[in-house]
């Protein structure tokens, strides 16, 4: 029986794992220019998604904060969606 249900489930949890890797990395761990970079080149992929990719996205991150066990990395989940510009933040 495959981990995941999905291709899309796989990709989205390959891709919170690099951004979580990179959120934590200190600078001695990696440029934060690098870091950077790799940040708004995620945030300009999903801003290119179609209306249906991105509300499926936004899904998917919400089950997958809900299953989430580990606080820091839920709250990192929960936070995905505003920190990437695929939701309106409203405050």
């Amino acid at each position: 029986m495959p981990m995941y249900s999905s291709l899309t489930r796989a990709l989205a949890e390959a891709l919170v794992d690099v951004l979580w890797f990179v959120e934590g990395c200190e600078d001695e761990q990696m440029d934060p220019d690098d870091a950077v970079k790799v940040l708004e080149g995620v945030a300009h992929l999903v801003a290119q998604l179609s209306s249906d990719q991105r509300s499926e996205f936004i899904d998917l991150l919400g089950s997958m904060a809900t299953e989430e066990a580990d606080p820091p990395r839920r709250e990192f989940l929960e936070g995905f969606p505003y920190g990437l510009g695929l939701v309106e933040d409203d405050s």
